[in-house]
């Protein structure tokens, strides 16, 4: 039997494991709360994995050691930007989450949460974030779709295109049928799979390359500035443009819909002490993947035909092909699980903040799943025609994206949550000059190559969703009771 073939059959083990669960998902949905946030019933450890996987993407196994073995620890401050960010989020964002959406109107989605917590009678709060959503979510599963046809075009030679379909089909498959409870527990295994990769590969890989200090020697041949977190080359401008991925965090709606999802309040302290701990080892196993991958070609003299995929490349040196098949479905699970996510995400934002919005309001939820099915089909296919071409960098379009939820979404959440003076007025306009701003300054390169363009779109929304507010604010007592309802219910749950 050839390598390729034992490889192939760990992957479609892994890939039956992932439509059984979709359809055990599946069996258990029963109306659209169950569909779009699992009946608000997640425990602790699925909630962390399941939010770590959703958030890591092929980033975390081929864009992030990529960039590390072209560039070097340079490019480690986005690790670092991001592990404080996903602290913070669980700090301060994920317990008072969970108390407002059930408090406000038992709110599904983070539009219906900004609608009915701001007393937007309008709907246009609803339906521009409904909007944005849509169209980032729509590159970043793209980003996905990238990522798993290299992925097959790397791993079996498979042709780009073909691998692209395998990886959509799949992922489309149970995320439609299973919903959220399916993305959740797919996501959780995912992320467990992950992580016993992230950190298998480099600690075999250092036998390899004869030990700390042989591999250490071997990265400073090819370049002594290689493990400097601060080259000469690093600019203070590229250091807080990697450190700004952290304030992404706090608008991604495809991991914050998590904090909604947990059973209780008490449960996001032991959640976030997992899901941060799996952050900070998973972070720090591709990084350790990317040098061994450095010092491995410097000691054989060889060539990495695409940085983005030392780690495939050194799991088909390492391991027997079985094991080998098993560390590339960690691959997969990096990619299915966050275009899954991604595609939860964007079906109820088109179903519950759009669709409902505007056209039919009175339906019943078999109506509803059945339109969110459709919903998660018409995106994926979008996305597949996006990411057609092979030449797209994953890293750029995750970049990308990601700004754009964080420079709309993250600054109106934290405000939604800890002040009472925010208004739909400010809120929407904060929102679309912040989306507006990093869709902008992210397509003008002179801009995007000197600051990433979350932080101007960041403080942009911040700060015009304040002035406004403070300009069009009226007192309601509704708002208030509630919000003052909140931080009573957050007090007796927290103990």
């Amino acid at each position: 039997m050839s390598d390729n073939t034992y490889q192939l059959i760990a992957i479609i083990i892994y890939m039956i494991v992932m439509l059984g669960i979709g359809w055990y998902a599946f069996v258990k949905t029963s109306n659209l709360t169950d569909y779009m946030l699992g009946g608000r019933s997640l425990g602790p450890a699925v909630t962390a994995l399941s939010a770590g996987a959703a958030d890591m993407s092929g980033w975390l196994l081929m864009g992030l050691p990529g960039a590390i073995y072209a560039s070097g620890l340079v490019e480690a401050w986005i690790a670092i930007g991001l592990t404080i960010g996903a602290y913070l989020n669980w700090m301060f964002v994920a317990p008072r989450l969970r108390v407002y959406t059930q408090v406000s109107n038992d709110s599904i989605t983070i539009p219906s949460y900004l609608d009915n917590r701001l007393r937007d009678h309008t709907r246009l709060i609803r339906i521009a974030s409904g909007l944005i959503i849509l169209l980032f979510f729509t590159f970043y599963v793209s980003s996905g779709m990238v990522a798993g046809g290299k992925f097959f075009d790397s791993s079996f030679g498979y042709e780009y295109h073909t691998g692209l379909l395998i990886v959509s089909g799949v992922v489309v498959a149970y995320t439609l049928f299973g919903g959220f409870l399916a993305v959740s527990y797919t996501d959780f295994l995912q992320g467990l799979i992950m992580f016993l990769a992230l950190i298998t590969v480099p600690l075999f890989g250092l036998f390899l390359t004869g030990g700390l200090s042989e591999t250490v020697e071997s990265i400073k041949t090819v370049n002594p500035e290689h493990l400097s977190l601060l080259p000469a080359s690093a600019t203070a401008a590229a250091i807080i443009s990697s450190l700004a991925w952290g304030l992404g965090y706090f608008g991604q709606p495809h991991i914050i819909v998590r904090f909604m999802a947990i059973s209780s309040v008490k449960e996001t302290k032991q959640a976030r002490r997992i899901g941060i701990g799996w952050m900070i080892l998973s972070l720090a196993g591709a990084l350790a993947t990317a040098l061994v991958g450095v010092a491995y070609y410097q000691q054989n003299a060889g060539e990495l035909k695409d940085a983005e995929t030392v780690f495939i490349v050194l799991g088909q040196i390492l391991f027997h092909p079985f094991i080998a098949g098993i560390m590339l479905a960690a691959i997969l699970a990096a990619i299915m699980s966050t275009i899954s996510s991604q595609l939860i995400v964007t079906s109820s934002a088109l179903v519950e903040d759009i669709y409902k919005a505007l056209f039919n309001k009175t339906a019943n939820d078999k109506h509803y799943v059945f339109i969110g099915r459709m919903a998660v089909l018409v995106v994926a296919i979008i996305a597949a025609i996006l990411a057609w071409n092979p030449e797209n960098s994953i890293l750029n379009l995750v970049g990308f994206a990601w700004a754009g939820f964080g420079a709309a979404f993250g600054p109106i959440i934290l405000l939604s949550l800890y002040w009472k003076k925010l208004t739909n007025y400010g809120a929407l306009s904060g929102m679309v000059t912040g989306a507006a701003t990093a869709f902008i300054w992210g397509k003008i390169k002179l801009l995007s190559t000197t600051l990433y363009e979350i932080v101007p779109g960041f403080f942009v929304c911040l700060i015009v969703a304040v002035v406004v507010s403070m300009v069009t604010y009226k007192r309601n007592a509704e708002i208030e009771e509630e919000f003052d309802r909140t931080e009573t219910l957050l007090k007796k749950e927290q103990g």
